[in-house]
């Protein structure tokens, strides 16, 4: 008779995620971390949520006290989008390990409180100023001059939450779009192009970066990601990474970091930053040796950091609204189409196609044969 002991069930088990929000990056996430032997519990109040089909989920308020108890019980929470209550996150925290930090959520949630960090840490932004009434709209106006970009403090994302004042007579129909409450008002900024870096940080501090990657927008809503972005010197990425690294170890961050950069001629302005996995993130899938799913969560589970290399030149392209005919999509070669699961509604991102190829004109061929495609 064997004197070998039988396992448990819960030794024999990998360790349980919880995870605020259970949209397409909490499905992702969780497509990542199931072959690490991770289980996941997923709280969003959308009963039909994208990440159901992969991992438990219970349609409750973030705030719920059936959520809280559950969530607390898991042995790490993490979020898939950053307007998640800062209450909620704060009964979790004290309950069991919250990463990214409670911090950086509630940085993250306010731009004013994002910008003034930027600042603090002497990352170039845009000049901007706190707005909370019409006679400190005029003054901060008087500073920045037209055009200037106002801005709700809180609950902006795809574009939304923003508008671009070009004179005197936009000014009170922008507000009374934005509605009432705090206001960010930002200059104008001209830049060349838009840029993103990918990084993440480990509990015991180590920090790994992806490349710099330029984003194409339409509407306000990503549309196109290359990666890594052409034509960026050395110095370039190594200046957006150190920004990136004042911001992870002030924010005593864990997981992955998406910061918003500006390119205006030799400079980068800080845009804003998100903290969790990110849409111009989504090209590591099948671009890179680690993808930003399977990195976050080596972070939030106190894995080794893994490698961000890539394979070659990579893109991601966004399906809005609609999804294209997948034969079409993978006859090409090396791409890759990703379906949310979502209802097709016009503006809401419901998919994704990545790409990647050898060389560049290789890319730019397969990304010409791709773009009908898809918009």
């Amino acid at each position: 008779m064997s004197s070998a002991k039988p396992i448990r069930e819960a030794e024999a088990r990998g360790p349980l995620v919880g995870v605020l929000g259970g949209g397409q990056l909490g499905r992702m996430l969780a497509l990542a971390g199931l072959p690490l032997g991770a289980r996941f519990l997923f709280v969003d109040p959308d009963p039909v949520s994208p990440a159901a089909e992969i991992g438990e989920h219970l349609a409750l308020d973030y705030a719920a006290p059936e959520a809280l108890e559950r969530l607390a019980a898991c042995d790490v929470v993490t979020y898939e989008f950053e307007n998640v209550p800062v209450d909620a996150a704060l009964a979790i925290a004290e309950k069991t390990t919250l990463a990214p930090s409670l911090r950086a959520l509630a940085t993250a949630q306010d731009r004013w409180l994002e910008k003034s960090c930027f600042r603090d840490l002497s990352i170039p932004t845009a000049p901007f100023y706190n707005v909370e009434s019409p006679a400190e709209l005029s003054d901060a106006l008087v500073l920045t001059g037209f055009p200037a970009v106002l801005k709700t403090r809180r609950l902006g994302y795809d574009g939304k939450g923003q508008r671009v004042l070009r004179t005197d007579a936009e000014v009170a129909a922008a507000v009374a779009e934005l509605g009432t409450g705090g206001y960010l008002l930002e200059g104008f900024v001209p830049f060349e192009r838009e840029l993103s870096l990918i990084g993440a940080r480990a509990p015991d501090g180590s920090i790994a970066f992806y490349p710099l990657v330029e984003n194409h927008h339409e509407n306000g809503i990503l549309r196109l990601t290359l990666a890594p972005a052409p034509d960026v010197s050395p110095e370039r990425q190594r200046s957006a990474e150190a920004h990136m690294a004042s911001l992870l170890e002030h924010l005593d961050y864990v997981g992955v970091l998406a910061l918003e950069l500006f390119q205006v001629g030799g400079r980068l302005l800080a845009n804003e930053m998100a903290p969790r996995v990110h849409n111009s993130g989504h090209f590591t899938i099948e671009g890179a040796v680690t993808s930003q799913f399977e990195q976050h969560l080596r972070a939030v589970l106190g894995l080794p950091l893994g490698s961000t290399a890539l394979y070659g030149p990579a893109a991601m392209l966004n399906c809005i609204g609609s999804l294209p005919d997948p034969r079409a999509v993978l006859a090409v070669p090396h791409a890759h189409l990703h379906d949310y699961g979502k209802a097709l509604r016009p503006g809401r991102k419901v998919g994704h196609v990545t790409l990647r190829a050898a060389d560049g004109g290789a890319l730019a061929e397969r990304l010409a044969t791709l773009r009908p495609l898809i918009w």
